[in-house]
């Protein structure tokens, strides 16, 4: 195992990473043939990094394992350098099972021997760019640059795609001048004509954050669900009503007064995730357009696997969103009662105590209980027996006489756990499941419109039957779409594997898709809400991209993010014509596009540091930054930097710059202006991307060998020694900012007083391979 482990280090896998791959013997089988394939083929042991990605992704998403050597030979001969050729090939391959594969036909798919050059890029976005002039002069910036990139790339299909994007942002930056304060508003967006005899669409605020078109408040007052109104429970479709129904429903209305009731239900055993801010914002939301109110329900019922620490995040979460709950409760609250219920299910002859095992029970087609029919009375006598302790776990349950839509016969209503209960202790020894507590409690707390996402669909009959059969007030049970996400996973069993096989820190890990990993990220409440919105009120499960997320993510944060400057790989530069002692400060808005929103200062002495990837010690056709040919604009300090010295240690690594500085209005405008700091504090920064390789990370058939064998190796980066401007220096845990010309970042919680942590919360522009 060491030496595979080894073997696996030595193309750039973390060892953490090599050892994961281990437990999964496909993957690690292929990988190791791989590699050793590509050593014997270079004659060295040395695997460069590159090819050594390469590898490792052909060799977790190759299915047809026949076609490895094959792949290997073209990935280290440099034949395919790209994952986009990568991708083609699998395509290819996956596509063609024959034997012998067309050499010509294949290479062709995967665009090997096909190299495009910085010049023909360069060359083939002056035309696009010449094509679309009088447009960009005309829009500036709020011209639609993903169509050049588009139009490019449709002639240069095999062109690196950051280097395109750089040359696109850099000819447009050398043609339109840094972006000004008007470039920076937001485009207003046309308004769609619309029937006169229609009311215009409002923009409401969720949480006082405004959603353009239908918000979700408006989606939620009812008129596009069609709810009942309360007390008019029976009016809904597959309500059962009894002959005591209307009696009941008068109950309510003279307790409730009318008034809208809604509960959010989590069980109190996991952190929640990105497809519960839908249920908070639906339940909490609802109440909130009818002027009613919504509950925070726990569902306690499970004492194995429920802890403080969930409740106590449960709760902070719906409250971080924006939502203060009517009241907490749990279902605890109501064990006596719910005992007393189910003692009265008995007498009525609806439930019996039975004494098949779990095991049992399994399936839909399981035979009828030899017990079913045993005397009322019997039962009750084993119930209590039960309760008492008197009976081992599995020895006996009590079920319920029913079918439940999916086919599913008697449903158990208790079952025997010797596990003592968060809140009660050890004065319970039964506990009550789901299927009966759950309208129950919707029951007792007298709600008016139980919502659910679709997969208790299976369990609404259930749930009318047991409100009708004990004669209590019946709420409505509506199934709303779940709302699921591309590149993770959210069930808390995985959740858990990925913590404890290292792959991510703990459920606050930045990659996941939990409610306080995105807190920790930097995502704003605000954000969340308005992509609920955006997802909208549907009972189509959906599935969505994480950038529309991103999207309104970025939305937020351009409002209310603070810009300052960070240098992520410091390159230090010494200004020779200023004096030794110079120190001027220069006050920068904190938004540039609305100036009366602050600012702060930054110190300017001879001493600054630049981000590395903005020098090039030799010229390339259509670099626009640093060279010693070529001078460059200092953003917000008015300044013009030119190369005088290039200083190297050693190993000829660019280690200082020594340069002279001129006032920016008394030499020609630069092609480009960086961004810089001056005496600085250094901080740590962690930039994220996806967590996963594929789309579907749990779906079988796209990752065969599960989820723990597609973590992406590259998911984070650390940069220890990065180094901020000083503005930045009183910030509090989970305050943001926008890094210019970098990303949008969020103070982390191990900040200590001696180290700024900052967290990448999303680029300043969509990038695919973010999260």
């Amino acid at each position: 195992m060491a030496d595979l482990v080894a073997l696996f280090t030595s193309i750039g896998l973390s060892e953490q990473k090599a050892k994961e791959t281990l437990k999964n013997e496909q993957l690690s089988s292929a990988l190791r043939d791989a590699v050793i394939q590509a050593q014997n083929l270079l004659g060295s042991k040395e695997v460069d990094k590159s090819i050594g990605n390469l590898l490792y992704s052909m060799a977790s998403r190759l299915r047809d394992l026949r076609r490895l050597t094959y792949l290997t030979n073209y990935i280290t001969k440099r034949k395919i350098t790209t994952d986009l050729q990568l991708s083609s090939a699998l395509e290819f391959v996956k596509n063609h099972p024959e034997d012998p594969l067309d050499q010509k036909a294949f290479e062709t798919a995967c665009g090997v021997g096909i190299v495009v050059t910085p010049e023909q890029i360069e060359d083939a976005v002056e035309l696009i760019i010449r094509a679309h002039k009088e447009q960009l002069l005309a829009e500036r910036y709020r011209f639609n640059m993903g169509t050049l990139i588009s139009e490019v790339r449709a002639g240069l299909k095999w062109a690196d795609g950051k280097i395109l994007k750089n040359e696109v942002d850099m000819q447009v930056l050398h043609l339109l001048g840094p972006k000004t304060a008007a470039d920076l508003e937001k485009k207003p967006k046309a308004a769609k004509a619309k029937p006169a005899e229609k009311e215009e669409e409002k923009v409401e605020a969720v949480n006082d954050v405004k959603v353009e078109g239908k918000s979700l408040m408006e989606q939620l007052r009812g008129e596009a669900l069609k709810f009942h109104k309360p007390g008019e429970n029976y009016k809904t479709e597959g309500y059962v009503v009894t002959p005591n129904t209307m009696d009941l429903l008068k109950q309510h209305l003279e307790i409730t007064g009318g008034q809208v009731r809604t509960r959010f239900p989590p069980e109190p055993n996991g952190i929640l995730h990105i497809g519960h801010a839908k249920a908070i914002n639906f339940n909490f939301g609802y109440a909130k357009a009818n002027d009613g109110i919504c509950f925070l329900r726990y569902d306690d019922t499970n004492p194995e696997k429920e802890e403080e620490k969930y409740f106590t995040a449960i709760k902070d979460m719906v409250e971080w969103l924006g939502y203060k709950p009517y009241a907490i409760t749990h279902a605890s609250d109501n064990f006596q009662k719910l005992y007393d219920l189910a003692v009265d299910l008995i007498r009525r002859g609806h439930a019996y105590v039975c004494h098949q095992r779990s095991e049992e029970l399994k399936g839909h087609n399981v035979p009828l209980s030899p017990w079913r029919d045993r005397p009322v009375e019997e039962s009750i006598v084993l119930f209590e027996r039960m309760k008492k302790g008197m009976f081992a776990e599995g020895e006996a349950t009590l079920r319920m006489k029913m079918v439940m839509e999916d086919g599913k016969m008697d449903p158990v209503a208790y079952r025997i756990k010797y596990t003592p209960h968060h809140r009660t202790g050890d004065t319970w020894c039964i506990y009550p499941t789901y299927d009966y507590t759950h309208c129950l409690c919707d029951s007792i707390e007298h709600i008016t419109h139980s919502l659910c996402t679709k997969e208790f669909q299976a369990r609404r009959s259930s749930y009318f039957w047991l409100c009708n059969a004990l004669d209590v007030y019946c709420p409505v049970q509506w199934e709303y779409g779940r709302l699921n996400l591309t590149y993770t996973v959210v069930s808390k069993r995985k959740i858990i594997k990925l913590v404890e096989t290292g792959a991510v820190r703990d459920w606050d890990d930045p990659r996941l898709f939990t409610l306080t990993a995105l807190r920790r990220r930097g995502f704003p409440p605000e954000a969340i809400n308005n992509f609920c919105a955006r997802v909208g009120v549907t009972v189509a499960q959906t599935t969505t991209e994480p950038h529309m997320l991103e999207s309104c993510v970025r939305d937020v944060l351009n409002e209310t993010a603070p810009r300052t400057m960070a240098v992520l790989e410091p390159l230090k530069v010494t200004i020779s014509n200023l004096p030794t002692n110079a120190q001027t400060e220069i006050r920068i808005p904190d938004f540039p596009a609305d100036e009366s929103k602050g600012s702060h200062v930054v110190p300017f002495s001879k001493t600054i540091f630049i981000e590395q990837s903005d020098f090039r010690e030799v010229m390339e056709k259509g670099y626009k930054r640093l060279t010693p040919e070529q001078p460059v604009g200092l953003r917000h300090a008015g300044y013009v930097i030119s190369v005088q010295r290039v200083i190297k240690d050693g190993s000829g690594k660019v280690v200082e710059l020594e340069v002279t500085c001129s006032s920016s209005d008394s030499v020609e405008k630069p092609k480009a202006f960086i961004h810089w700091v001056s005496d600085p504090l250094q901080c740590e920064v962690r930039l994220y991307e996806r967590l996963f390789l594929h789309k579907n990370p749990e779906d079988t058939s796209e990752v065969p060998n599960g989820f723990l064998s597609d973590i992406n190796p590259n998911s984070l980066k650390v940069i220890k020694s990065a180094l901020i401007d000083r503005s930045v220096s009183k910030a509090k845990v989970f305050d943001k900012f926008q890094f210019e010309r970098v990303g949008y970042f969020s103070l982390d919680p191990d900040t200590t007083a001696d180290k700024l942590i900052f967290n990448r919360t999303v680029t300043l522009k969509e990038d695919p391979g973010k999260i």
